[in-house]
C-alpha cells in the first residue's frame, strides 16, 4: 500500500509541475524574426516596386502577449517614361529606415498552429535620391496573421495588414513641404499619386517571416 500510495504521490507531483509549465506558456522566452514584404504595380513599361526588410526581437511577457521592436529598410523604386515619352528611366528611388515597436496576442487555433494580432507603431525616415526629397512618416498599424512553429524553437508567420493611419512628410531641397495622410481598412496594393511621383505607399499588405524563440 505504501509503494502504491508513493507511486500515486509521485504521479500527481509530475502533473502538477506539468500543468505549471504548461500554464506558463512562452513567458520569459525571447523570440527574432525578420519579416519581407514585397509590392509592385505595373501599367505598360511603367513599374513601381516597395521592397521591405524587418528584423524584428522581443520576448513574451505573458504565456500569450508579446512586446518588441523592429529596426529595418525599405527601397521604394519607380521607373517611367522620360521627357520624351519614349525611354524608361529610374524616376524615384528612395531608401528608408524603419524603426517599429510592436505588441503582439496569440491564439491557438489547433495544434502548433496560432492566430496572432499585432499593432505597431512604425517610424520611417529616409531620402528619395533622384528628385533629393527627404521623407518622414509616422503612423499605427493593426494586422492579423498566422504563426506555426514547426519546433519548440523555430516557426514560421504569414500576417496581413487589417488597418493602419499614416502621416507622410515629404520636404523637396528646394520648395514647399508636402504632407499626406492616409488611413485605410483591409489595406490593398496602391499607388498613391501625391507621393513620390507615383511610388508605392510605403506599407505593404502581405508579409512572411521565420522565428527563433529561445
Amino acid at each position: 500500500m505504501k509503494k502504491i500510495l508513493t507511486f500515486v504521490g509521485i504521479a500527481l507531483i509530475g502533473l502538477s509541475v506539468k500543468a505549471q509549465d504548461s500554464s506558463q506558456g512562452l513567458k520569459g522566452a525571447w523570440f527574432a524574426t525578420s519579416q519581407f514584404g514585397y509590392q509592385q504595380t505595373k501599367t505598360g513599361k511603367e513599374k513601381g516596386t516597395n521592397i521591405s526588410v524587418l528584423p524584428i526581437v522581443g520576448a513574451f511577457v505573458t504565456p500569450s502577449v508579446a512586446v518588441g521592436a523592429g529596426i529595418g529598410y525599405i527601397n521604394i523604386k519607380s521607373d517611367g517614361y522620360d521627357l520624351t515619352g519614349t525611354d524608361v528611366k529610374t524616376i524615384a528611388n528612395t531608401d528608408l529606415i524603419v524603426i517599429q515597436p510592436l505588441v503582439r496576442k496569440y491564439w491557438n487555433v489547433a495544434g502548433s498552429l496560432y492566430f496572432f494580432g499585432q499593432a505597431a507603431l512604425p517610424v520611417i525616415t529616409g531620402k528619395e535620391k533622384e528628385n533629393d526629397k527627404k521623407i518622414n512618416q509616422v503612423g499605427l498599424s493593426v494586422s492579423g496573421g498566422f504563426d506555426y512553429f514547426v519546433t519548440k524553437s523555430f516557426s514560421v508567420e504569414f500576417s496581413y495588414d487589417l488597418a493602419n493611419f499614416t502621416s507622410t512628410t515629404i520636404k523637396p531641397e528646394n520648395g514647399e513641404k508636402t504632407t499626406v495622410t492616409n488611413f485605410g481598412l483591409a489595406h490593398v496594393a496602391n499607388v498613391d499619386s501625391a507621393y513620390l511621383a507615383g511610388s508605392p505607399t510605403l506599407t505593404t499588405p502581405l508579409s512572411v517571416g521565420f522565428k527563433f524563440i529561445f
